[in-house]
C-alpha cells in the first residue's frame, strides 16, 4: 500500500502530492481504520463481481467527512480522510481479491503477493487513458466497475499459472517472462490509476489546486532492423 500511494501521487498536481506526501504515515494509518462492516460489504461485492449500492455508500460518507473537513478549514484533518479513500480503489484493482467464491488453492495467493513484492522494482507505471483523471464523484461508480471485470478477468490466470498438476508453483521459479507478470503489472498499474482518479475526484469537490499536472511521458515501441542475410 505505501508504494501505491507513493506512485498514485506521481499522477496528481504537484500541491495535492506535496501536501499527502507530507501526512503519508497517517494516511496509511487512517487506511487501517476500515470498520468491519464496512470491510465485509466491500469483500462481498469482490467475491459477487459487482458492485452494490452499499459500497458506494461507504465511500460517499468518507469523501464527505474529507470534504466537510476541508471545507471548515480543518485541511490536515480532510487530508488525511482524503488519503485513505486508497482502501477501495486498491481492493477493486487486485486480482486476487475478486478470484470469485470459489478462492484459490491453498497457498497461491501468497505466491503471488510474493511475486509482486519481488519484482516491484521491474514494474513500470502505465497511465491507462488520462480522460479518468477528470472524473467527478459521479463518475467513479462506472469506473470502478470496469476496474473490477478487468481484475476478475485475469484472476484464472493467476490459478492456471501458480498451480499446475495439483502442486503450488513457488514464485521463484517464474520471472517476469511469465504470465504472472503481465497479470502483476497490468493490475498494479490499473490500482494507481483508480486510486489517482479517485483522489482527484474528491480534490475537485473541494476546488483544490490543479495546476501543475504531470504530463505523461508517451512510450513507443523501438523500431528494429532486420538483419541482413548473407
Amino acid at each position: 500500500v505505501e508504494r501505491l500511494n507513493r506512485d498514485a501521487r506521481r499522477l496528481l498536481p504537484v500541491s495535492l502530492r506535496d501536501l499527502l506526501i507530507d501526512r503519508e504515515q497517517a494516511i496509511l494509518a487512517e487506511a487501517q481504520r476500515f470498520p468491519p462492516d464496512q470491510a465485509q460489504a466491500l469483500a462481498l461485492d469482490l467475491v459477487d463481481g459487482h458492485l452494490e449500492s452499499t459500497t458506494f455508500e461507504v465511500f460517499n460518507a468518507r469523501a464527505d467527512e474529507a470534504v466537510g473537513l476541508i471545507r471548515q478549514r480543518r485541511v490536515s484533518e480532510g487530508l488525511i480522510k482524503l488519503g485513505a479513500l486508497v482502501r477501495i480503489p486498491a481492493d477493486l484493482a487486485d486480482p486476487v481479491l475478486s478470484v470469485g467464491p470459489d478462492g484459490y488453492p491453498p497457498g497461491v495467493a501468497r505466491e503471488y503477493y510474493a511475486f509482486v513484492e519481488s519484482n516491484l522494482d521491474k514494474i513500470p507505471v502505465v497511465l491507462e487513458d488520462a480522460k479518468i483523471l477528470r472524473l467527478d464523484r459521479k463518475g467513479l461508480p462506472a469506473y470502478w466497475q470496469g476496474v473490477l471485470d478487468r481484475s476478475r478477468q485475469q484472476s484464472p490466470l493467476i490459478r492456471s499459472e501458480l498451480f499446475r498438476d495439483g502442486k503450488l508453483v513457488s514464485h521463484q521459479r517464474i520471472d517476469y517472462r511469465s504470465p504472472v507478470f503481465s497479470v502483476a503489472s497490468l493490475s498494479y498499474s490499473r490500482a494507481v490509476n483508480a486510486i489517482a482518479t479517485t483522489w482527484l475526484a474528491v480534490w475537485r469537490e473541494v476546488r483544490g489546486d490543479l495546476t501543475r499536472m504531470p504530463v505523461p511521458k508517451e512510450v513507443q515501441p523501438r523500431e528494429t532492423q532486420p538483419k541482413e542475410t548473407p
